[in-house]
């Protein structure tokens, strides 16, 4: 499986607000894991071009990302333009 729990709390210690394992609810933490997610799937669409119900699985999460940034963009912006220039997305 692409997305241990190892994975999951790595990615919450290192992109969560608290900065603790815990931390799963803060929108940093959730943006994180939607781009490793999102990564993951954009290699497996690369391979299986007619894998259709991927491409919809993929298209949600995309969108899912993108109303958590637009949240967190209008709450609050310096988090914000943090975490875009961490994960290096671009919205």
């Amino acid at each position: 499986m692409y997305l241990t729990s190892d994975i999951k709390k790595d990615i919450f210690k290192n992109h969560g607000a608290g900065k603790a394992e815990t931390d799963t609810g803060s929108p940093e933490a959730q943006i994180a894991l939607f781009t490793h997610r999102i990564k993951h799937l954009t290699e497996h669409l690369k391979v299986n071009k007619k894998d259709h119900s991927t491409r919809l699985g993929l298209l949600k999460l995309v969108g899912r990302r993108r109303r958590m940034l637009a949240y967190l963009q209008e709450k609050d912006i310096m988090r914000y333009r943090a975490i875009i220039k961490e994960l290096e997305i671009r919205k």
